[in-house]
């Protein structure tokens, strides 16, 4: 029987270590909460389980009814379903709302079982069900805090990239991470379906393209040119100068503004991070008599 490694931790405190049991099937119930909305085939593992039988529990909570929720082990468990078993081993543990999130995400990344979307939307429920900073989300899934602040970056993909992406079964989380950084949803769609084509787009595709400023031609609702907005601004008295460049569908002051409090916000609340999303440049000394 394998254990996860936050299990492992568990068996030098026998006090502490969950009781395992078997269930019956008909009382457990999935976790709405799963992060993983893709279970994939199970043909392979029910053949397994029919032979062997479920030779790891799944973890379950009890819940107020006497019935139990699944915290993880949904394809055991719907794996032995189709199989025909009707009790499963179980460990029962205690957890309520975050943790039982936490810990879905947990076993679900240490198995590298999560696409990077819902590695994303998993991160983004903590974040807006339960209030977590990057930082918290960070300790609790044993990233770096970088790490989840861009994996949260999938999470603000417009539906129609994300679902182009899915069909295309993109899983690359680099080359996703660079096409969330493209500044309209209609260059995101060209480069998908370029990716689909097997023309070669590539991660560094798209990092030279951004860098490059070449955008592709608008189509559909962003069917416009897109204005920019530059300010180059030196404060009086001041020992630094601004320079601010706006790319997108600008077209008011009140539109200019939206944008720089959203920066500043994102800055703040750590989701931009200032060394690892820009770079900072060695001043350069004014030219003799400039």
């Amino acid at each position: 029987m394998r254990h996860d490694s936050h299990f492992v931790d568990q068996l030098s405190r026998a006090d502490e270590l969950p009781i395992g049991r078997r269930i019956a099937i008909h009382m457990i119930e999935a976790n709405p909460d799963q992060p993983r909305s893709n279970l994939g085939d199970l043909t392979d593992l029910k053949a397994s389980i029919a032979q062997r039988g479920v030779l790891e529990p799944i973890l379950v909570r009890r819940r107020d009814d006497g019935r139990f929720t699944i915290i993880s082990g949904e394809r055991r468990f719907r794996a032995s379903m189709e199989a025909g078993l009707t009790e499963i081993p179980c460990i029962e543990m205690e957890a309520e709302g975050a943790d039982l999130l936490e810990i879905a995400l947990i076993e679900n990344l240490q198995r590298k079982d999560l696409t990077p979307f819902e590695e994303a939307d998993g991160y983004a429920a903590l974040q807006s069900r339960y209030s977590y900073t990057h930082e918290q989300i960070a300790k609790s899934v044993g990233k770096s805090r970088v790490t989840v602040t861009e994996t949260l970056r999938l999470s603000e993909l417009p539906s129609p990239v994300k679902d182009e992406c899915r069909r295309a079964d993109i899983e690359s989380k680099s080359f996703l991470l660079e096409l969330s950084r493209l500044a309209s949803q209609a260059e995101m769609l060209e480069a998908v379906e370029s990716y689909a084509r097997g023309d070669g787009t590539s991660r560094d595709d798209l990092r030279a393209r951004r860098r490059d400023g070449s955008d592709a031609p608008p189509t559909g609702s962003d069917a416009k040119f897109p204005k920019s907005y530059e300010l180059r601004f030196q404060p009086q008295g001041m020992a630094y100068s601004l320079s601010v460049v706006l790319r997108g569908s600008l077209d008011s002051k009140e539109e200019i503004l939206r944008a720089v409090r959203d920066l500043a916000r994102r800055i703040e609340s750590g989701e931009i991070d200032l060394e690892n999303h820009g770079r900072f440049a060695k001043s350069v000394p004014p030219a003799p008599g400039a």
